[in-house]
């Protein structure tokens, strides 16, 4: 293949030369990861439910591809093209998500799924990036003095996102979406003041859903008292990494995705820790910390508001995702259906990250003087 030339202005000349090629390399290796992890831990669990031992292994592989295209695809656009983008995808997201409620099947007493085509879409997967690319835009703007009452839209359209991610009930996607909205408003210029009201009101909010959220107040529970409440997944996953100790029992010698329930999707953390060891987990969090540190390196370098406040809300949605995933499997915090970022099997959560990290990979694209 030949080699794209400095001096190459085609589409992608340009965006070879601009991407970050360390943070690309790195998504790709998480991904292989995934792939690997999926293939080891999988088959029990299909063959648990009556499928056939390779059916997600099947699913994640073709989903791979579309992934990584839309991934390259978006990191092509320049900012101006992703604050549009986002806001279209933001709109069609608030409709499935109303969509959900409306005629959304009821799995385990929860309402976030839509079947379409014969594929089971997610859509909070997705409010997460297109919420920080809509709000990024209406902070920027208010702050650079346009003619738009940003702040008013911003608040408007996150207690829109609360109201529909807390009926499904959702309160895991919702306190991501509230540390990007926080933290975007944070850097906008949020005054001390506000960031004492709101602190305060986060506080009283997380208090609120354990009293108003059985699931949220028996996690809390079993996770304060173990004896409280059923903690088996926990105890398996714990047991995991005892039994693979530094290096792993080895590829496909683990057991506890014999008995873990989520083993390919919340759990693949636990099945990493068995099979490859406390050395391969320290290498999945070593990729994780790179990204989110390089990525904010370059977002340092960026003259642009709305760059930095977009892209900074999709590594804050990256690293939530992925140190709740970890930190749940690892017994530092009470369980929640997170998946591992690229990872994890699930269709949706990987789609929606190639979209979300396109942006990420379009807005820190290198531009001289860090202007759009």
């Amino acid at each position: 293949m030949r080699p794209i030339a400095r001096d190459d202005t085609s589409i992608m000349g340009r965006w070879w030369w601009t991407v970050d090629h360390w943070t690309l390399c790195s998504f790709a290796l998480l991904t292989a990861f995934g792939l690997v992890l999926t293939v080891a831990a999988s088959p029990p669990v299909a063959e648990r439910i009556g499928l056939d031992p390779l059916h997600f292994v099947r699913n994640q592989a073709i989903l791979i591809g579309p992934a990584l295209a839309m991934m390259i695809s978006v990191s092509l656009l320049d900012p101006r093209s992703i604050r549009r983008v986002g806001a279209i995808a933001f709109a069609g997201v608030i409709v499935l998500l109303g969509l959900t409620l409306l005629i959304g099947p009821e799995i385990k007493g929860a309402t976030r799924w839509l079947s379409i085509a014969g594929f089971s879409l997610q859509p909070s997967e997705f409010v997460k990036p297109t919420f920080a690319i809509v709000a990024a835009w209406m902070f920027s703007a208010r702050r650079l003095g346009e003619d738009v009452p940003g702040y008013l839209i911003s608040g408007i359209l996150y207690l829109l996102v609360m109201g529909l991610l807390l009926a499904q009930p959702d309160v895991g996607q919702a306190i991501v979406v509230s540390a990007i909205w926080f933290t975007q408003w944070f850097l906008a210029g949020l005054s001390i003041a506000w960031v004492a009201v709101l602190g305060t009101a986060g506080v009283a909010a997380m208090v609120g859903a354990y009293f108003f959220f059985p699931h949220v107040a028996s996690r809390i529970d079993r996770f304060l008292d173990p004896a409280s409440g059923d903690s088996y997944q926990i105890d398996r996953a714990m047991e995991a990494f005892l039994n693979g100790g530094l290096l792993g029992r080895g590829a496909g010698e683990g057991v506890a995705k014999a008995y873990l329930p989520d083993a390919h999707a919340d759990f693949i953390f636990a099945v990493a820790g068995e099979e490859f060891g406390l050395v391969a987990c320290f290498l999945i969090i070593a990729l994780f910390v790179f990204i989110i540190l390089r990525s904010l390196f370059r977002v340092l370098e960026a003259n642009d508001l709305f760059i930095m406040l977009a892209a900074t809300g999709l590594v804050v949605q990256f690293a939530l995702q992925a140190i709740i995933n970890m930190a749940s499997t690892v017994n530092l915090m009470p369980t929640k259906g997170m998946t591992l970022p690229f990872i994890s099997y699930g269709g949706s959560s990987l789609l929606a990250l190639g979209f979300g990290m396109g942006m990420l990979l379009a807005l820190t694209r290198s531009r001289p003087g860090g202007h759009t």
